[in-house]
């Protein structure tokens, strides 16, 4: 079992950065890829990026290769998503999930966060 909370988002202007944090109850969570996901008003749930568990891999959607970078501290239990040149399509709320292997479907992902609201303003 894997409970995972996620912070960080907020009200941000474009070009601006912001970093996610998403922080995992238990021991398992270096056995875990991890990965983002968002939601914007109105669509579907998309993948945004994974890492593997050691974090020496990384995987990423086209719109935001370049511009989003996931990281994990297996210490402190906690991945991450810095996102910079921050766009108003980047509005959404933003979710951390652990899988088993690396995944792209949010049907593939057994753990789930709460969510946190990323909002860019032009």
């Amino acid at each position: 079992q894997v409970q995972l909370v996620e912070s960080g988002g907020g009200l941000v202007q474009a070009g601006g950065s912001l970093r996610l944090s998403c922080a995992a109850s238990g021991r398992t969570f270096s056995t875990y890829w991890m990965g983002w996901f968002r939601q914007a008003l109105g669509k579907e749930r998309e993948f945004v990026a994974a890492i593997s568990r050691s974090g020496g891999g990384t995987y990423y959607a086209d719109s935001v290769k370049g511009r989003f970078t996931i990281s994990r501290d297996n210490a402190k239990n906690t991945v991450f998503l810095l996102m910079s040149s921050l766009k108003p399509e980047d509005t959404a709320v933003y979710y951390c999930a652990a899988a088993v292997g690396l995944r792209t479907r949010d049907s593939e992902y057994d753990y789930w966060g709460q969510g946190t609201q990323v909002t860019v303003s032009s």
